[in-house]
């Protein structure tokens, strides 16, 4: 039997379980840094697998890697992110979620599972010797979320070694604008580099009734807003993709008194790093026009996870394992949008690729990432599995090919 027949047959007998996990975990939805639950059924159901070495606690304390091994050969990591958000649900199905003001509104719930059908079908296919190597099975907390020293759990986890052995690294995500049955891949930058800038515009504050004796921040404000919502207009080429969002401005304690200090604060997304570093300095050089008016600024970009960068050539190993698969199967080529992924810290450090996976019920209204009403048509979940189990059985199995072992630094992290 070839290696798609195999797989195409197999997952149809996991479709059940693929259903269950996900339920399950959809119904026990947690927070950053908080997947205790997740992470237990994972290391459970990892460790009923005939020949999995199971670790759990690898860079944080809900970091589960599962490992299957037939000694020499070559290696390839898959990884599945494990969180929720904290968003209150408001669909009306018999699995929602448990955990008032907690959600799986981004399908993680769906990612885990599916990673859960594949350690599956490669422990069978590792049994029956059809394939040679090794395969790390990376369970990852808190993609959603930073903590205290700004960092997700993707960043632990390469420090911690979880990707160390790999000659390349895959993943997938749900992609609610594309039905089951269809899938999106793009070569080279997919999704965005994050950062946050934090602002002040210092004046001497005064009495409402007296602007002139002092200066106004709020009147500088106003200069300022101009020229950060003009950088990309002006100052970014069409070509390139890049935004500045401002989210917050705090000013003033009363009606009649001038403040003496207004703090913004907002997201810069940007895909390439030259790109990345001018947003952060045209935006420093916005907050100086005040100083000629009279004030003063304070100026810092904290810097977020990095873009995701897709490999071209393991881009082909989805797209061959796809329709291999699934003949028939859509398959939409362009980047993923403006949204951050921290699996963008692995690609840094492995030659690596995502693909997004078509989860949308044709008929009904698209259900968007983080919002409440997010759900997916579980028609997906065996699609996934399959895809990403054959694309890892070719590797294995010498069918595809790096053209050279890839590596670049790893990012500071923002230390």
């Amino acid at each position: 039997m070839a290696n798609h027949q195999f797989v195409a047959a197999s997952v149809k007998g996991l479709n059940e379980k693929l259903i269950a996990w996900r339920r399950q975990i959809h119904q026990n939805p947690e927070l950053s840094f908080q997947e205790f639950e997740t992470s237990s059924l994972v290391a459970e159901t990892l460790r009923r697998i005939p020949g999995m070495k199971t670790e759990i606690g690898v860079g944080v304390p809900t970091g589960v890697v599962g490992t299957l091994t037939s000694g020499e050969g070559p290696v390839i990591a898959i990884r599945a992110d494990m969180d929720a958000l904290p968003i209150q649900e408001k669909n009306a199905i018999g699995y929602k979620s448990g955990n008032e003001g907690v959600m799986h509104a981004c399908g993680h719930d769906a990612h885990t599972s599916i990673l859960l059908g594949v350690a599956s079908l490669l422990a069978d296919a590792f049994e029956r010797g059809d394939i040679q190597g090794t395969v790390k099975f990376v369970f990852q907390p808190a993609e959603e979320s930073i903590d205290e020293h700004g960092l997700s759990g993707s960043p632990y986890m390469v420090q911690a070694g979880a990707y160390d052995e790999a000659d390349a690294a895959i993943a997938l995500h749900m992609c609610p604008w594309l039905p089951a049955g269809a899938i999106q891949v793009n070569d080279g930058y997919s999704m965005a580099n994050v950062d946050v800038f934090q602002g002040k515009i210092y004046g001497t504050g005064g009495h409402g009734a007296y602007p002139e004796q002092g200066a106004d921040p709020i009147w500088m404000l106003g200069p300022v807003m101009q020229a950060l919502h003009g950088i990309v207009a002006r100052k970014v080429s069409a070509m390139e993709s890049a935004v500045i969002s401002i989210g917050e401005i705090h000013a003033g304690s009363a009606s009649n008194i001038i403040p003496t200090e207004v703090s913004i604060s907002g997201t810069i997304r940007s895909y390439s790093p030259e790109i990345r570093g001018m947003l952060a300095s045209e935006l420093e050089k916005a907050f100086s026009i005040v100083q000629p008016l009279g004030g003063e600024y304070s100026f810092k970009v904290d810097r977020g996870e990095p873009a995701l960068k897709n490999h071209k050539t393991i881009n082909k190993w989805f797209m061959e394992a796809a329709r291999e698969l699934y003949p028939e199967i859509t398959i939409k080529r362009g980047p993923f949008g403006m949204g951050g992924e921290d699996f963008g810290y692995v690609t840094q450090k492995t030659p690596g690729a995502m693909f997004f996976l078509g989860c949308a019920e044709q008929g009904q209204d698209q259900r968007d990432l983080h919002t409440p009403f997010f759900d997916i048509n579980e028609d997906c979940l065996p699609i996934g599995t399959a895809i990403l189990a054959q694309t890892a059985i070719k590797y294995l199995k010498g069918e595809v090919f790096l053209p050279s072992r890839e590596k670049v630094e790893v990012d500071t992290y923002g230390t």
